[in-house]
């Protein structure tokens, strides 16, 4: 259990900082195992085996804009004692009905493509096995229980484990191919190949941008930092998350670079691409390398499944208990949530045993197993793929909206720095918004 802050007299939150330290570091562990999944990684590579090292300025630069994105709603978590949701519906009811209508259809395709990312290196493993489908329903059953029964310190724990296998498969393969050391320090500087801008704007916004940063304040807040005593520890944490993300895209663009560019090696987009990396691999270094691949694409699916099924469901309670209040016209109790301190370790705890925790679980796991048969309807697919599209840009634009105004105490409003890195990545999630649903089968 996180250490509880001190109170004042009053019985109102001590403010005094707690000194950052590595021995609180969870809730960015925990993002950055979810937010990076399987389909980010084979863009990455897919970005390599075109461009080589030429690109590698756009994932540092994708690095620090994460950074910038969950430290905000990190801050607006313990600045305010509010959660995110509160801030988006103190906007006015769009954001309301924006996140009713995407956070439902969002999890029921999203459900489907998780366990059967989770099923693909496991099919590759037991070749001789059930099929895709079992082990994509075991996958998500799998997921279901473990979200259900266990609380929010047993979570992080496994997640670190799924993180460690992830960062040690990822940087043995990139060290098994022999980076180029100088052609890595080239790339650091800002070049933009011909026909690289989407590649580009991919790599800098894509690995790591999901839903799943907004879930961090939920997170920090089921950790134990309620208030912003918190903050420098937050900090630390948020650092610590993205810098291994960074280390990710970093490892897998050598790959790309080293391994599939110079023998014009093309992969097939999506998750199924890093089955074809495993090929190459089991050619190049034998079948261990490629088993232990697997193990680690394994790792990364798996942990974003139950991250999501974790992060989200936590979203989503909070979504109905506010619904409720504003329902119930109850100004009392929306007073009382909006004072600092109010979200920790207790309101996560009870959320996680609440009946729409445990609804929008079962959401993620049982109508999407339906999609494991049928093909994704049109309509649908167009749909998702637009609301999807618009999160992002969401997300960083209402950031930089709450961190200006009144609904966040002075100390902790946004600074020049903060308000160009939101701004900068809003605009960076507009175009690729934009570019998305372009690209959307009208």
């Amino acid at each position: 259990m996180a250490e509880t802050s001190a109170t004042t007299g009053t019985g109102e939150p001590a403010s005094r900082p707690r000194k950052s330290s590595w021995k609180y570091i969870g809730p960015g562990i925990v993002v950055a195992a979810t937010g990076v999944g399987a389909g980010d990684l084979v863009a990455t590579l897919i970005a390599g085996s075109k461009f080589g090292y030429t690109l590698m300025w756009a994932a540092v630069i994708g690095c620090v804009v994460k950074i910038s994105l969950a430290e905000a709603a990190g801050r607006w978590h313990l600045a305010t004692g509010r959660t995110l949701f509160d801030g988006w519906r103190s906007l006015g009811p769009w954001t309301t009905v924006y996140f009713a209508v995407y956070v439902v259809l969002w999890g029921f395709i999203y459900g489907a493509t998780a366990m059967s990312s989770s099923a693909l290196p496991i099919v590759a493993l037991f070749p001789d096995g059930p099929g895709l489908k079992f082990w994509a329903i075991v996958t998500g059953l799998i997921g279901l229980a473990f979200v259900w029964f266990n609380r929010y310190a047993v979570f992080e724990k496994v997640m670190t484990v799924l993180i460690g296998i992830m960062f040690v498969v990822v940087v043995y393969v990139a060290a098994r191919v022999v980076p180029d050391v100088g052609a890595s320090f080239a790339g650091l500087l800002p070049v933009l190949p011909d026909g690289s801008l989407l590649y580009t704007l991919g790599l800098i916004g894509g690995v790591g941008g999901t839903i799943t940063m907004a879930a961090y304040g939920y997170w920090v807040n089921a950790k134990g930092w309620s208030n912003s005593s918190w903050m420098k520890v937050m900090r630390l944490d948020n650092r610590v998350a993205y810098i291994t993300t960074g280390v990710f895209v970093v490892a897998m663009l050598i790959v790309g670079a080293e391994l599939l560019h110079a023998s014009q090696v093309a992969l097939t987009s999506g998750d199924r691409g890093l089955i074809d990396l495993g090929k190459v691999l089991e050619d190049r270094f034998g079948a261990g390398t490629a088993k232990l691949f697997l193990v680690g694409f394994f790792a990364t699916s798996f942990s974003s499944l139950i991250g999501v099924w974790h992060g989200v469901s936590l979203m989503f309670a909070d979504f109905v208990e506010r619904f409720r209040t504003s329902a119930a016209g109850a100004a009392e109790t929306e007073g009382h949530v909006g004072q600092e301190g109010h979200e920790g370790p207790d309101v996560a705890e009870r959320r996680q045993r609440s009946l729409p925790f445990r609804a929008y679980l079962l959401w993620l796991t049982f109508p999407p197993m339906t999609l494991l048969w049928l093909d994704e309807p049109f309509g649908l697919v167009i749909a998702y793929g637009v609301l999807g599209a618009f999160f992002m840009p969401f997300l960083a634009l209402t950031l930089l909206w709450l961190l200006n105004s009144s609904r966040t105490p002075g100390e902790w409003r946004n600074g020049w720095l903060s308000n160009g890195m939101l701004a900068l990545s809003g605009l960076l999630f507009v175009v690729l918004c934009v570019q998305q649903v372009r690209e959307l089968p009208w």
